[in-house]
């Protein structure tokens, strides 16, 4: 129906130690940008269509930010307060 394929990558069974492996960085990364919206970081809903309906509204605010921004993804600039000496 959607023509995907699923690659599952697994550890090595000789390996020891942290490796990074082959394309997984990418599900984290995704993972990662899903979760700092805040009605995903906790499990508020009940019905998992409502749960895919927020997961797609999560990915698509993301693509519409990047598309928007016109220019590189750059790190948001720390702010601090200034405070009367």
């Amino acid at each position: 129906m959607l023509r995907t394929t699923l690659e599952i990558v697994r550890k090595p069974a000789d390996q020891q130690g942290f490796v990074v492996h082959r394309r997984r960085w990418v599900v984290e990364r995704t993972l990662a940008w899903l979760t700092a919206h805040r009605r995903l970081a906790r499990d508020y809903e009940t019905q998992p269509a409502t749960s895919e309906a927020m997961i797609c509204w999560a990915a698509i605010a993301g693509m519409l930010g990047r598309l928007t921004r016109g220019g590189p993804a750059t790190r948001q600039q720390r702010r601090t307060l200034n405070t009367p000496d």
